[in-house]
């Protein structure tokens, strides 16, 4: 699964927390903010939090997310969300 990761859009900084199943968990200044789901590349689907049925309704900002959630290229090296430490070669 994804590990999580940061985006900004403008001046605000969203953490994403990947859920699985394209649902993610959304944090805004450090606070809970919404959970979405993709529907499609360009539609995204703000879920209530706590029942976490959909709420079809059009939301900019949701979208703006999805699309930067899109274009965010993990760090190969964090993929598999393992630290991964050298060992010394023996002799």
């Amino acid at each position: 699964m994804q590990q999580p990761f940061d985006i900004t859009i403008g001046k605000i900084d969203y953490a994403v927390f990947p859920e699985g199943n394209d649902t993610y968990v959304i944090f805004k200044d450090g606070i809970e903010y919404v959970h979405l789901q993709k529907d499609t590349d360009l539609q995204w689907i703000k879920l209530d939090q706590e029942t976490g049925t959909p709420l079809f309704e059009t939301n900019d900002e949701v979208n703006q997310i999805g699309k930067e959630i899109l274009a965010h290229v993990p760090d190969p090296d964090d993929e598999d969300g393992e630290i991964t430490v050298g060992l010394p070669e023996e002799n």
